[in-house]
């Protein structure tokens, strides 16, 4: 392995710019202070292990997947898919992904560009997974905000519950439709439901 870790130094910095980066299609149903991509990775990591566990596939990789999904967004910001109809073509995830790692020790960039290569292709188990995860997390945090106020979420809502494919996703986004956002603090706290 090189002993020059600073391209990797850099990326981790990189990567940093994500808690910044807010998710832009929430400004549209009119949430002032939307999520970040870093929060919205970290959910979406931890939803793709469990539908992973659910379906038979490797959790860990799954949340292995779902975690890097995104990164390219440190180069392009998050486009919402309004934005995306306006520009030419989506930029490859897979380019933006070898810019990112060019200078890496190679073991290291050959894992990321992998990696997502393999989320786009989604033809693994996990890949499938993980991209089921990113579309629940977005309707849970579309409940989230409907719950807030924000009517115009339910949209939201409605389109990632219909692109969620395994029968562990359906099942768990019909779980959630069905259970309120605080319910599982009525729970720790031996409250009765309403």
């Amino acid at each position: 392995m090189s002993d020059d870790l600073s391209a990797v130094a850099n990326f981790l910095y990189e990567a940093g710019t994500l808690k910044q980066t807010k998710r832009t299609g929430w400004w549209m149903a009119g949430v002032r202070d939307p999520e970040s991509v870093a929060e919205h990775s970290w959910r979406t990591s931890l939803i793709a292990s469990v539908i992973a566990k659910l379906e038979g596939a490797d959790p860990a990789r799954a949340a292995f997947l779902a975690v890097w999904h995104d990164t390219g967004e440190t180069r392009t910001g998050d486009v919402n898919h309004l934005g995306k109809k306006y520009t030419d073509g989506e930029a490859d995830p897979r380019a933006i992904a070898s810019d990112q790692v060019a200078c890496m020790p190679e073991a290291l960039a050959q894992a990321v560009t992998e990696l997502i290569g393999e989320y786009e292709a989604r033809e693994s188990p996990e890949a499938v997974c993980a991209r089921d995860a990113d579309k629940l997390e977005c309707m849970i945090q579309g409940i989230e905000y409907r719950a807030q106020g924000y009517e115009n979420a339910q949209r939201w809502i409605d389109n990632s519950r219909g692109r969620i494919i395994t029968k562990s996703g359906q099942a768990l986004a019909d779980a959630v439709l069905e259970t309120g956002s605080l319910d599982w603090l009525r729970t720790a706290l031996g409250e009765t439901k309403r």
